[in-house]
């Protein structure tokens, strides 16, 4: 799914101000991927609501619950390619391959 930013010629990042972003992993089915997509955002909107809220509780939860989606999602934790090569999300572009 293109996206407004660039991605690297293997599909594994997009870019944005020179940093590399990993990107979810392709082999999701559709129907996964955006009940994943869902949940994450609804974890965006509790974070955004545990800070109004000042409720720090709330907040360690709600950040958990978006770190669990972007794990499910293969944009953080273990890489969902098999080749071996190394994980380069969230360097600079220039200190990678990449570059």
């Amino acid at each position: 799914m293109p996206g407004p930013y660039p991605t690297t010629p293997d599909g594994r990042y997009f870019v944005v101000k020179g940093r590399l972003w990993r990107c979810s992993n392709p082999d999701l089915a559709e129907d996964v991927r955006q009940a994943l997509v869902n949940q994450l955002m609804q974890a965006r909107r509790d974070v955004k609501a545990a800070k109004a809220a000042a409720d720090s509780g709330q907040l360690r939860a709600a950040r958990a619950q978006v770190q669990a989606a972007k794990v499910a999602l293969g944009e953080r934790g273990p890489v969902w390619w098999s080749d071996g090569a190394a994980d380069f999300n969230r360097y600079k572009i220039e200190n990678t391959p990449y570059a």
